[in-house]
């Protein structure tokens, strides 16, 4: 009886076994063949507005990477919450991927986590950082301001105004930083972009405009607009004579960063193909020279070290959420 026995539990093992290897054997074929079609990047910004360039420009060096195309969606709106909103809700399989941001991931999940309608981090699966640029503190080429200490020195005993692009976004929560650390009072003026605010600012209605530093590199190297200063830890080589509020005295931790992101349970071992293949495509001097250019880095943090930075970033942001700064973005 106990070597019938024996010989069944044998063959019932054997059974058992060979199923778990089918299986194997016909799902690697899946996860092998990733991507079978092709990908969407969808993106909060118009096509060649804000981060539609950087995301047009990974959009094509990851079709390049992973042999499928990857199209670029465009669904602006609500400062990129639009976009997050349908990506958290798409299907997890790795054929839809959000260009998160600053913006959307950070900035609105510090200051009005009940009324965004998704959650971070739960509702999304990190891919990997892909870039950061500094804000900076710009002025007019004519304005009498020549150094960012000017223009605080000036806020101790003047009314000064500066523009930002809204209320609420990352570069307006950055100048409130910078106000804060300076300890001075500067009215801010919110604008609905940067060329309204830009064409005011060159005509005297404002003092200065704090905005995310690389879209108007180009200015400034055209004699238009004059950079004061700029976050971030140390100079950019790109604009080496401008120096950092750090080195000022203030420390302004805060970026205009973006990444990638697939909606939560996206399986990990497409979540990893893509990091690695994200990695790839920052490494390559094609990518390395269109980011650095204008002002911004590079920053290959893939998966679980992306999102720790994002967890950061939120902290970063509602540190500096007073209690009249809070009123303000959400009246």
């Amino acid at each position: 009886m106990k070597a019938l026995v024996s010989r069944r539990s044998l063959a019932a093992m054997a059974l058992t076994v060979c199923g778990a290897v089918s299986a194997l054997s016909l799902a690697a074929p899946a996860a092998a063949a990733y991507p079978e079609q092709p990908i969407k990047l969808v993106v909060g910004f118009p096509p060649g507005g804000g981060g539609d360039l950087y995301g047009r420009m990974i959009a094509q060096a990851l079709s390049k990477s992973v042999g499928q195309t990857v199209v670029v969606d465009n669904k602006a709106g609500a400062g990129g919450n639009i976009a997050a909103d349908i990506v958290s809700k798409s299907k997890p399989d790795g054929y839809t991927l959000l260009l998160a941001m600053s913006g959307n991931l950070a900035v609105a999940a510090a200051t009005k986590p009940q009324s965004i309608p998704y959650k971070v981090p739960d509702d999304f699966s990190p891919i990997g950082l892909i870039l950061e640029a500094p804000h900076g503190l710009f002025v007019a080429h004519n304005s009498r301001f020549k150094t960012a200490k000017d223009y605080l020195a000036a806020a101790k005993t003047q009314k000064l105004t500066f523009a930002s692009t809204g209320t609420g976004a990352a570069a307006h929560i950055g100048m409130e930083m910078v106000k804060q650390a300076a300890g001075v009072d500067i009215l801010h003026v919110p604008y609905k972009g940067s060329g309204p605010a830009i064409t005011d600012m060159l005509g005297g209605q404002v003092d200065a405009f704090f905005a995310t530093a690389s879209p108007l590199v180009g200015q400034v190297r055209q004699g238009q607009l004059r950079l004061l200063a700029i976050t971030g830890d140390k100079r950019n080589a790109a604009i080496p004579d401008v120096p950092t509020f750090k080195e000022l005295g203030l420390n302004i931790p805060v970026t205009q960063w973006y990444g990638l992101v697939a909606p939560a349970g996206t399986p990990e071992p497409v979540v990893k193909f893509l990091a690695e293949h994200l990695s790839k495509a920052l490494a390559t001097t094609e990518v390395r020279d269109a980011i650095r250019k204008d002002a911004a880095t590079e920053r290959d943090l893939p998966q679980d070290r992306f999102q720790k930075f994002i967890l950061e970033d939120i902290a970063r942001y509602k540190s500096a959420l007073t209690p009249a700064l809070l009123k303000e973005i959400t009246q």
